[in-house]
């Protein structure tokens, strides 16, 4: 078994319940993982969870999991202890937790701002923090961003700027957990054609952002698709893991840096 391969390895998976953190769940249990444990932030997210975890089970892994809201670092750093436990170690950490806000500067309240930062920002540090302190040597760590990252657009200052720093924390973590063999990795994905997307924007948006990738008259809906992306975080946990310290776009052609 390579130090590199998913098969025979323990993940954890922040945001893990459903739509692309569910689908990674999957995609692991089938590529050969011994137990994936998924993380959901809401009562109304276990009955996903639950279903995520019967077919982990059903692809012939172990699944688990776990409730926490993530914007305390004592809840990051339960989920990690809870998640080792049940699993005899973590060797691949991925972290799906956001949200999303598109609003004018100018109307966003401090309140918003601040559990803004807290999700996309602070738990996103912590758990980068907590996965440094436990993931097992050679192991890997992704995070996902936006690809807002690299767009020059208004609205979207409270969600970009909160994932913005995710940047300089993947950097910073790449290079002190490098000497353990870790790499650590972010992937900025286009508008995701999933719940999460539709509600913040309006119907123009909805329209532009369909045909406003390179590649968009090249897939269903215009927009990158969970199934996109899945196969890079695959790879970043295995083949990849010499890209280390990246952030990467992930969007059709939407943004480039």
């Amino acid at each position: 078994m390579s130090i590199h391969d998913i098969k025979g390895k323990t993940v954890l998976i922040a945001g893990g319940a459903k739509n692309l953190g569910g689908l990674i769940a999957r995609d692991f249990a089938r590529q050969g993982a011994r137990a994936v444990a998924v993380h959901y932030n809401s009562d109304s997210a276990a009955a996903e969870a639950a279903e995520t975890v019967a077919a982990i089970e059903a692809a012939g892994a172990e699944g688990f999991a776990f409730q926490a809201d993530l914007t305390t670092a004592g809840a990051v750093e339960k989920l990690f202890a809870d998640a080792r436990a049940a699993m005899g170690g973590i060797d691949i950490a991925i972290n799906t937790v956001g949200k999303v806000l598109k609003k004018p500067m100018i109307e966003i309240g401090e309140a918003e701002f601040d559990e803004m930062d807290a999700v996309n920002n602070k738990s996103a540090f912590f758990f980068l923090k907590e996965a440094g302190r436990t993931v097992s040597d050679n192991g890997k760590i992704c995070t996902l961003v936006t690809s807002l990252l690299g767009a020059y657009t208004p609205f979207y200052a409270s969600y970009a700027g909160t994932k913005a720093p995710v940047e300089h924390y993947t950097r910073a973590a790449s290079k002190e957990f490098g000497e353990r063999g870790i790499s650590v990795t972010a992937i900025g994905p286009g508008p995701m054609d999933t719940p999460f997307f539709y509600p913040a924007e309006g119907p123009e948006a909805v329209a532009y952002h369909k045909t406003a990738a390179a590649l968009s008259p090249f897939t269903p809906t215009g927009l990158t698709h969970i199934e996109d992306i899945v196969p890079w975080i695959r790879f970043l946990v295995t083949d990849g893991w010499w890209m280390t310290g990246q952030t990467v776009l992930v969007n059709g052609g939407y943004t480039t840096k």
